[in-house]
Order: structure tokens, then C-alpha cells, then sequence
């Protein structure tokens, strides 16, 4: 039988395997409303660890990063390490925040409805909805591509298989289900990740071996001081950070942490674990790189496979199929019920009066909904980056003033749409376009600082979140002038409350 074959079985048993367990883990059990989409109070602190890695690790870390490499060099990966690693560092500090204000709170479009207002909560609810949209369709995409790559086997066919099996058992169990199969994906990903590394490095020569060759081809893509690199890698720290903090998934595990002990622990466990697993798989486009793999027929962005097919075994190919299937099973779960679980605590200010099962049934059928379109954007789009930058400078234009509610007093709903607003558009002015890159030029701006131009990323995403942040603090002082105590965060915990009655 051909590797191709033995990976394409071995990625149907990852799936059937993942989706049974899922299933095993919470048949039996009484699912009520809570349980689907919040989980309270029930993981430990490496449980947390396990399912925040498992959650914020997809398909994307075979390519994106490799890619990165190939143009952006060593530090643009360890930027990519460190803008993956900063968003879950920040849930270890805001996380505890968000339980003692909203103790019974399920998401961060709540705490936005009841802190702001219909018209800041409007703003986070399309922010909320295209960045994890964009994410889920992103994460179909390249799994259907990562298999093909090793097995041949047609798109639209790994889309239904894996589609299909990660559905069952988010759709069965819910968040419980999705942080069971997290730790057992944790368990795979991991340990896969460090082998193949492992064995690429021996393929290749050991370590001057591997990178000897892109020292001789393109020195700079090695050099801690490669200005392109150095960008880029700020500009991902500042996108991820503000996009992953608008990720419902990782609200929900906020709350499914036992205590504030146990977030912290699960969350900062989890940075100094992500970090190098970004890295290691950045390496993968460097070494692509030296050996002359990245040409106009084999791209930066399938680096890794290329050089996987080249210089791996059949089976540690076979071992990459399992891994990829395990990355984007744990991140398409965490997707699912975080999406579900934005609409099923909006639903009942919709539709008064619906809680319980009924709402428990809603919720299982916007889940299994929400696949469709996913599936038709990822087979529809050989790269959804584009849509992931808009998505990223949309939440860095937002995440000042959405964040900053939760702790100034004096911050009004107002102030934080026009804030948002105004950041956005601002960014938006800078934010490269695809047919009018470049439209506008500013000589006396450029000459202040470079990244102040038409079309360069870094100065689309901090002009946005500089603007924002100005404009916020404008609205913040302003309203310290004006008589009263503020806004009262004990209403919070008053006004927000179980699902269930």
C-alpha cells in the first residue's frame, strides 16, 4: 500500500477515533444548557493548559509560520511565536477580571450589551462573528489542502469527512466534549510536533546541516536584525493579540476554569508551550528556503510539505497527517461552540422566554448550521489571509476601547463605539488594498516614520490602535469631569445569570 493511502487511513482513523471519544465521554451524561456552552468551574489548571494550547493551535501551524519564514526569516517567526503566545498570556490577566465583575457571565458580546449598550454590542458582535467565521472557514481550508498534499484524496471529501466527525460530538456534548478532546489532541499534537522536527533536523544533517544551506542562499532571513522580519513580526503581535481577544472559545474556558488559580496557571502554561511549537514550525520554511523548494510552482505557503515530502519517511508523513487532522479537530471544536454559544446567549433577549432545553436545542442546530457555509468559504478559497487582516485590523481598531470598559468607570457606551469607529476607519486608511495599494502618498508623513504610508500593514494596525486609544482616552477624561460615580460594575453580577431558568 503507498504512504499516500496509509496517511489517507490513518487521517480517517484520527477522525473516527476523536469523534467516538468525544461521543463515549458524555454519553450517558445530562447536558443542560450551561454545561453546552460554558463548562463552569470544572478544569483544573492543566486541563486549562492542555485546552487553551489545543484551541489556539489549528492547520494554520503548517503553514502560516513556514510560510512567514520564507520572506520574513528567524524573527519574523519568533514574532509569530510571540503574537500567538501574548493573546493567552493577556486571558491570565483579564480572565480574572471577567469572572469577579461578570461572575455568571458566558461572553464577551454579554459583558458589551450590559456595559455599553446595543450600539457598542452591535460593533462586537460583527467583529466576534467574522474573525471566528474567517478562522473556521481558514481551518477547513487547510486541512482539505494539508491531505491532499500527502494523500491526493479530493477536497471536497475531506471537507465532509472531518466536517462531519468534528460535528458529532460538539454537536453531542458541547464545550464539555470539546475540552475532553482537546486534552487528548493536546496528548497527540504535541508529541508529533517535537517528532518530526526531530527527524526533519536528522534528515537533514543535524543542525548545521539544516541551516548551513539558507546561511549560503539568503543570510538575512537568519539575521535577528532583518528589518522586514522585525515588522512583520510587530505587526502579528499586535493582530493576534487584539483578534484572539475577541475569540469566544477562549472566553468560555475563562469560565470553565476551577478558579482564578487555575486560569492562570492554564493560560501562562499554555504561552510556554505555544511559542515554540510556532517556532518550530516556522523552521520548516527556512529550511525549505536553503534546500531551493520555495519556487513560483511550489510556494512559501505549502513550505513545509514541500520539504516534508522531500526529505521525510513514509511513515513520518503519515505521523504529519494524524497531526494535522488532531490541530484543526481541536481548533474547528473550539470554533463551533464558540460561535453557538455567541448566538445562544443572545437568543433569549430575542425570543423572551426561551431557556432550557428549548434553548439547548437551538443551540445544537445552529452548530451543525454553522459547518455549511464554513465549508463552502474553505473549499471556495485556496487562502483566506486577506479576510484574516481585515478581521485583525477591524479588532485592533476595538480592542482599547471594548477592554478598557472593564475596568475605568467612567468610559461610556458612546465613547467606546465612536472610539472603535474611529480607529477602524483611521486604520482602514493605511490597510493595503488589492487593486489600489498605495492609492494615496504623503511625503511629509513617511519622513516622520516610514510605516506611515498607503498600504503598509504595521502602520495600518498601529495607526488603529493608536487612534482608538487617543480617542478613548479623550471620551475617558471628558466624562471624569461630569458629576456621578460611573458606571456600577456590581449591576453586572445582578443583571447576568444563568441560561438554564
Amino acid at each position: 500500500m503507498s504512504t499516500g493511502a496509509w496517511a489517507f487511513l490513518v487521517a480517517v482513523a484520527t477522525m473516527a477515533g476523536m469523534a467516538g471519544m468525544g461521543i463515549w465521554y458524555t454519553r450517558g451524561r445530562s447536558v443542560s444548557v450551561e454545561d453546552f456552552i460554558s463548562a463552569r468551574r470544572s478544569t483544573s489548571g492543566l486541563t486549562a493548559m492542555a485546552t487553551a494550547v489545543a484551541s489556539v493551535m489549528g492547520a494554520w501551524i503548517l503553514f502560516s509560520p513556514a510560510e512567514a519564514a520564507t520572506w520574513a526569516g528567524l524573527v519574523g517567526i519568533i514574532g509569530y511565536g510571540l503574537g500567538q503566545t501574548a493573546p493567552i498570556v493577556a486571558f491570565a490577566i483579564l480572565g480574572p477580571r471577567m469572572r469577579r465583575i461578570m461572575p455568571e457571565g458566558h461572553s464577551l458580546t454579554e459583558f458589551v450589551w450590559f456595559r455599553y449598550g446595543r450600539a457598542t454590542y452591535a460593533v462586537v458582535l460583527v467583529i466576534t462573528l467574522l474573525y471566528m467565521f474567517t478562522f473556521l472557514s481558514a481551518e477547513m481550508g487547510a486541512i482539505a489542502r494539508a491531505v491532499r498534499l500527502v494523500t491526493d484524496a479530493p477536497l471536497l471529501l475531506t471537507l465532509v469527512l472531518v466536517g462531519g466527525a468534528t460535528l458529532a460530538y460538539t454537536v453531542y456534548g458541547g464545550l464539555r466534549a470539546s475540552i475532553f478532546t482537546d486534552n487528548l489532541q493536546f496528548l497527540v499534537m504535541v508529541p508529533l510536533l517535537v517528532l518530526l522536527l526531530a527527524v526533519a533536523v536528522s534528515r537533514l544533517g543535524g543542525w548545521s546541516g539544516a541551516f548551513d544551506p539558507v546561511q549560503e542562499v539568503a543570510p538575512a532571513l537568519l539575521s535577528l536584525s532583518h528589518r522586514p522580519g522585525i515588522e512583520f513580526g510587530i505587526t502579528l503581535i499586535i493582530a493576534i493579540l487584539a483578534a484572539n481577544l475577541f475569540h469566544q472559545g477562549f472566553w468560555q474556558r475563562v469560565y470553565a476554569a476551577r478558579t482564578d488559580g487555575d486560569l492562570r496557571l492554564g493560560f501562562l502554561g499554555a504561552g510556554v508551550i505555544v511559542l515554540p511549537m510556532v517556532i518550530a514550525a516556522g523552521l520548516f520554511g527556512l529550511w525549505a528556503v536553503g534546500r531551493g523548494l520555495v519556487t513560483p510552482e511550489t510556494p512559501g505557503s505549502i513550505a513545509l510539505f514541500t520539504l516534508a515530502l522531500e526529505v521525510l519517511p513514509g511513515w513520518a508523513l503519515v505521523a504529519l497527517t494524524a497531526l494535522a487532522l488532531a490541530l484543526v479537530m481541536s481548533s474547528m471544536d473550539t470554533l463551533l461552540n464558540g460561535l453557538a454559544s455567541v448566538f445562544t446567549t443572545d437568543l433569549p433577549r430575542i425570543r423572551p422566554g426561551l431557556a432550557g432545553p428549548a434553548l439547548l436545542r437551538s443551540s445544537r442546530i445552529i452548530t451543525a448550521l454553522l459547518i455549511v457555509p464554513s465549508m463552502a468559504v474553505g473549499y471556495a478559497f485556496d487562502s483566506v489571509l486577506y479576510l484574516f487582516l481585515i478581521a485583525d485590523l477591524v479588532c485592533a481598531g476595538a480592542v482599547v476601547p471594548v477592554f478598557l470598559g472593564m475596568y475605568a468607570r467612567r468610559f461610556s457606551g458612546t465613547g467606546a463605539a465612536v472610539s472603535a469607529i474611529s480607529g477602524i476607519a483611521a486604520g482602514a486608511v493605511f490597510f493595503p488594498t488589492r487593486s489600489l495599494a498605495g492609492w494615496w502618498t504623503l511625503d511629509p508623513l513617511t519622513s516622520i516614520w516610514h510605516i506611515l504610508a498607503s498600504g503598509n500593514l504595521l502602520g495600518s494596525f498601529f495607526v488603529a490602535v493608536a487612534v482608538s486609544s487617543v480617542v478613548a482616552a479623550g471620551f475617558a477624561f471628558a466624562e471624569r469631569r461630569r458629576p456621578g460615580a460611573g458606571y456600577d460594575f456590581e449591576a453586572l453580577s445582578r443583571q447576568v445569570h444563568s441560561l438554564e431558568g
